[in-house]
């Protein structure tokens, strides 16, 4: 039998009991860190426990949303729980992109209960320079 310590990680886990799962149309936050490394932008979702199929990545226009579900595991009739803290069901984050981005080529990796996204950063974002060519004329150079 286990034995409960921590009041804080039980008040939690009596909010995540009244507040239910997540659903489909009522989903869970899941956090997440977002930083710019070099030509790329990314994204790092923590949604462990989850497995790769129960993980769903749209992009449409600007929107990225990302989907995925914590099923729970299963037992045989003759287990009893003593403690459930593990919060099931579906989880989902939206993010407005920037146009800056190219959203045609974005890398997903899954390891160790992290979703990494890559998101390129797009050419007509990318500082260039400008030269000035021969009777005063600019010029546009990649």
């Amino acid at each position: 039998m286990l034995m409960r310590t921590d009041p804080f990680r039980e008040i939690d886990r009596l909010t995540q009991q009244l507040l239910g799962p997540g659903t489909w149309s009522k989903p869970s936050a899941m956090p997440m860190d977002a930083y710019r490394d070099g030509d790329a932008y990314v994204i790092a979702f923590d949604i462990p426990g989850v497995s790769a199929d129960a993980i769903d990545i749209d992009v449409e226009r600007n929107m990225l949303t990302v989907k995925a579900e914590r099923r729970p595991a299963p037992r045989s009739d003759q287990a009893q729980m003593e403690l459930s803290e593990r919060p099931l069901g579906v989880f989902s984050r939206q993010i407005m992109l920037a146009d800056t981005l190219d959203t045609e080529h974005i890398d997903a990796d899954y390891n160790a209960g992290v979703l990494t996204l890559r998101i390129p950063i797009a050419e007509r974002a990318k500082p260039r320079k400008i030269a000035i060519g021969e009777g005063g004329r600019k010029q546009l150079s990649g």
